[in-house]
């Protein structure tokens, strides 16, 4: 039996029996959500050590505890401003910023987008759709709308910097980049306003949604539960980037820096804690669905990629053999894209990041091609459900939460030219800014 386990040929079969049981089990969730993403992630992470794809032993070496902390820490963070109120203040303040529903819409996007920057992209799908309910409620905006925006806001807003999803995350603890924080702000600031405004604008004309003034008749009560929580909150989240923007700075000095950034959240969280009014209730509502997740994600993905199985098909996609600079950002965008419609974009950027450190000279990638993974591994969540874990969240809360749903033809409809204009956006600004 280990003679024939030990075959590579077998290895790689089941490779790719992991690889598309994954893509079906999310089709078929569909019909049946009972089961969690996380657990059959969990599940397939069981059958790579099973049948030897990985041994336990190889496990603590393929689990990227950087990320790991990271997301604990962010999650943390999010939780203490979520329990004290901040969430319902800031619904509130879209709708007594705007005049009218178009743009409540724009404020929306861009206040959802921008949150996703720094609060990671899993933890603005957990809170969003109360908030995109409590617009639709008060407004009358149909809730569909509000949900698709709020996942295209997610999904764009948190292309910008490290700390807006974990893809971008791996890809900053596992380049070559300096100062990344920086550099993401530096190539996609712009194109990601830019994005965030176009969005809506489309999906008004799409949809056809008529514009009229916004009459706020409700008087607020007093929206934040728990004060002390909410300063906690806040300023955690602010001396998080605040951190991240220094140390990038004294990275370019060539100063003492941090180099695992990914710590820097969790050290934060770890100091506010003690703080806050309810700390085990804080840990209580931190997403450990979505932790088990990446665990078990990195393992399985570690486990595929040790059988080779995807390195010819990713070497004919992105070669990445060429000088110029745009088509090996077209290679990256097209094979991002594709890709991670089947293994959603955080795996697949596991994987991609394995490929590229196959190459021998590591100098011939440039800040450029890593910021390009980083923007279409992204955008490739707008295309499909499937393309993002955050895409998911947010279904699960719409179904269970308000008994709506949204399909995936619906999804892929508005998706695909959603993310066609991105890419239209982002592309230009990546290619031509030194």
């Amino acid at each position: 039996m280990l003679d024939i386990l030990s075959n590579g040929l077998l290895k790689q079969f089941i490779a790719v029996a992991i690889l598309l049981s994954m893509f079906i089990s999310l089709l078929l969730r569909y019909k049946n959500p009972k089961n969690p993403v996380w657990a059959y992630m969990a599940f397939f992470s069981f059958i790579a050590v099973a049948f030897d794809l990985i041994s336990i032993d190889q496990i603590s070496s393929a689990v990227d505890i950087e990320v790991i902390l990271f997301l604990v820490g962010m999650f943390s963070i999010v939780s203490i401003a979520e329990s004290s109120g901040l969430l319902d203040l800031v619904a509130w303040r879209i709708m007594i910023t705007s005049k009218s529903i178009y743009t409540l819409l724009i404020i929306y996007s861009m206040t959802i987008g921008l949150l996703s920057a720094v609060a990671v992209n899993d933890t603005m799908a957990v809170m969003g759709p109360p908030i995109a309910y409590s617009l639709s409620r008060i407004t009358g905006i149909d809730l569909r709308i509000l949900t698709l925006l709020l996942a295209y806001s997610i999904t764009i807003g948190s292309v910008m910097t490290p700390i807006g999803n974990p893809q971008n995350m791996l890809i900053a603890t596992e380049s070559a980049i300096k100062a990344p924080l920086i550099t993401f702000i530096k190539y996609l600031l712009i194109p990601t306003i830019i994005n965030l405004l176009i969005t809506p604008l489309l999906m008004i004309k799409l949809f056809k949604i008529e514009n009229r003034r916004i009459e706020v008749g409700l008087v607020p009560q007093e929206l934040i539960r728990d004060r002390r929580d909410a300063y906690v909150g806040a300023l955690a989240l602010i001396i998080v980037i605040l951190l991240l923007f220094i140390n990038d700075l004294m990275s370019l000095l060539g100063l003492y820096h941090i180099r695992y950034i990914g710590f820097i959240p969790f050290i934060v969280a770890a100091g506010a804690y003690l703080f806050t009014e309810r700390p085990r209730e804080i840990i209580k509502n931190v997403d450990w669905g979505t932790i088990i997740f990446f665990i078990t994600m990195f393992i399985t993905m570690k486990a595929v990629w040790d059988t080779g199985v995807l390195y010819k098909p990713l070497n004919v996609l992105a070669p990445l053999d060429s000088d110029n600079i745009f088509v090996r950002v077209f290679q990256i965008t097209i094979v991002s894209i594709v890709f991670s419609q089947f293994l959603s974009n955080v795996p697949f950027t596991k994987i991609f990041i394995e490929y590229l450190k196959t190459f021998k000279d590591e100098n011939f990638l440039t800040a450029k091609d890593w910021i390009a993974l980083a923007m279409s591994s992204t955008i490739a969540g707008n295309l499909t459900l499937f393309g993002a874990a955050s895409n998911i969240i947010i279904l699960e809360a719409l179904e269970s939460r308000y008994g709506r749903t949204i399909s995936s033809i619906d999804f892929v409809k508005l998706g695909i030219l959603i993310t066609a204009v991105n890419i239209l956006v982002y592309t230009p600004f990546i290619v031509i800014i030194r």
